[in-house]
């Protein structure tokens, strides 16, 4: 059902903004010198609000897998970009923190728009699995772009930008995991637990999954969540629906449908940018 669907990928954008929250307060007390090494996720477990955050990332997969299950990827993901919002509404009172009365129009804004875009989108159809020939080239691009955004964020100082890279990576990475996870999903509900030990996209999910925290991490050691989570949240939705669509077969409207799509995007961008300059207390996060 589409709507179990969207109501458990609501779920997951809360549980995994919760996670993303006490996340970035474990990564301020981090030292800079072990950006992008193994040694950050070290430091990083043996803080309790960290393994406090990882529950809810565990949390949002379980949810995640439920709606992809329910749902198409095109619409279960999108729903993800309300993670900033979520996000930033647990921030203000673990962090005793105010947001201002533009920032509730920006979320106003983001969730007019995830309602315009989705609806006049209306996702649909698609196959629960998906042929190697269209896994294959969507698995190269995924990874050819992962690693070109931590190519870039290795040659930027701490701060906004090398924060907005390495969360477009975690994004992309994000995205990939989601189009395995539903495939896995799909495996374990039509098959069995032992098909969903045997199936490569089990196992395909649990490497990107792994990567994506990695990099999430990465990007709120070098930067605010304000830098770092509009990029992972637009980058999310942005490949999710291209996966959906390439990989999965899944339909959207096309036709004058496109001009609503169109206004619902632009809202959502122009919310998700608004609110995070708008907020400059969340994007100096801990201090």
């Amino acid at each position: 059902m589409l709507v179990l669907c969207v109501i458990f990928a609501l779920l997951g954008a809360a549980s995994n903004a919760a996670g993303t929250v006490l996340q970035r307060k474990a990564a301020l007390s981090v030292p800079a010198q072990d950006a992008l090494k193994p040694r950050l996720m070290v430091d990083m477990v043996r803080q309790p609000v960290w393994l406090l955050g990882i529950c809810g990332v565990v949390g949002a997969a379980l949810f995640q897998a439920l709606a992809l299950v329910e749902g198409p990827l095109a619409l279960a993901q999108p729903v993800f970009i309300l993670e900033l919002p979520f996000a930033l509404l647990i921030a203000i009172p673990v962090l005793h923190r105010t947001l201002p009365a533009s920032g509730w129009i920006s979320v106003g804004c983001m969730v007019a728009g995830l309602v315009v875009a989705l609806a006049s989108a209306a996702p649909d159809g698609g196959t629960d699995q998906a042929p190697m020939t269209r896994w294959i080239p969507a698995v190269a691009l995924c990874a050819g772009g992962t690693v070109f955004t931590v190519a870039a964020a290795r040659h930027r100082p701490s701060g906004a930008t090398r924060a907005a890279l390495l969360g477009t990576g975690a994004a992309i990475s994000n995205a990939l995991t989601a189009a395995l996870i539903k495939s896995a999903a799909n495996t374990f509900s039509a098959s069995g637990f032992d098909a969903f030990l045997t199936a490569w996209q089990t196992y395909g999910f649990a490497v990107c999954g792994v990567t994506a925290v990695f990099l999430l991490e990465n990007a709120l050691q070098a930067g605010s969540i304000a830098a770092s989570q509009p990029a992972l949240t637009l980058g999310d939705a942005t490949v999710s629906l291209l996966l959906g669509v390439l990989v999965y077969s899944e339909h959207i409207r096309v036709g004058w449908w496109i001009v609503p799509e169109l206004a619902g995007i632009a809202l959502i961008i122009a919310g998700t940018v608004h609110l995070s300059r708008a907020v400059p207390l969340i994007a100096e996060l801990g201090t």
